[in-house]
């Protein structure tokens, strides 16, 4: 399946050093290893949300990523709706706290005076609201991975947080003159699939892969990979 690589530049006075970063979003355990040059190239590797995929008969290829990946780059890795649901989930999240990917379950890391936290998806739907409340509080330039846009636009929007990266949307899986036709979270003609939002705080990825069990194929819709890059107002 085509995937495009797209580029996105953020500058801030929190930044003290330029940074790159790779969103690979919903990944949904399909193959990695063509993206390992590129991600070699980054300073991490971000994953909010869907590194498994739940109905598949096994994850072989998200172990495989929590085993390669970051003996090459540091990962920070965020809970997104396949993990909540998988069969196998306390067994594979346990071993990716036994990895050296950062997994982020309503939690932050510094990093290179970026402040990254993982909101996790919820059976509710409501998020964790005091995970968010010290989030927002946090020294640096606070960057946010949640899986859901319609988490953002209902419970992340408004709050002073620099950028928020999600996905789960997969663009909206049919494009028509650049709107996507059907989401989950958002039914159908949802308004977020790609792309930045919200006066550019928050950037939703179309995903890296299709998943194991496409209800809507993807037309007129690429697979995605997103270079982020951060840099100082001086640069």
């Amino acid at each position: 399946m085509k995937r495009i690589t797209t580029e996105y530049t953020f500058r801030s006075a929190w930044i003290d050093r330029p940074l790159r970063f790779a969103v690979c979003s919903d990944l949904h355990s399909d193959r990695f290893d063509d993206m390992l040059d590129t991600f070699s190239r980054c300073d991490a590797v971000l994953i909010p949300g869907d590194l498994v995929d739940r109905h598949r008969r096994d994850n072989r290829n998200a172990e495989r990523f929590l085993e390669t990946v970051p003996e090459i780059v540091p990962v920070f890795y965020s809970i997104g709706n396949h993990e909540l649901k998988y069969r196998h989930r306390e067994t594979f999240l346990q071993k990716a706290e036994e990895s050296r990917v950062t997994l982020l379950d309503n939690g932050s890391m510094s990093f290179h005076g970026v402040r990254i936290g993982g909101l996790s998806s919820t059976w509710s739907k409501v998020p964790d609201m005091a995970f968010l409340d010290r989030f927002e509080q946090e020294d640096g330039y606070r960057l946010l991975l949640c899986h859901h846009p319609e988490m953002y636009r209902d419970y992340v929007a408004g709050r002073d947080i620099d950028l928020t990266l999600c996905g789960h949307a997969h663009g909206g899986q049919i494009q028509i003159r650049g709107r996507g036709l059907y989401s989950p979270g958002q039914g159908l003609f949802p308004k977020l699939t790609h792309g930045l939002h919200d006066g550019g705080k928050m950037l939703i990825s179309r995903g890296m892969t299709n998943g194991a069990k496409p209800r809507i194929p993807r037309i007129n819709n690429p697979c995605e990979l997103i270079i982020l890059h951060l840099e100082g107002k001086e640069d």
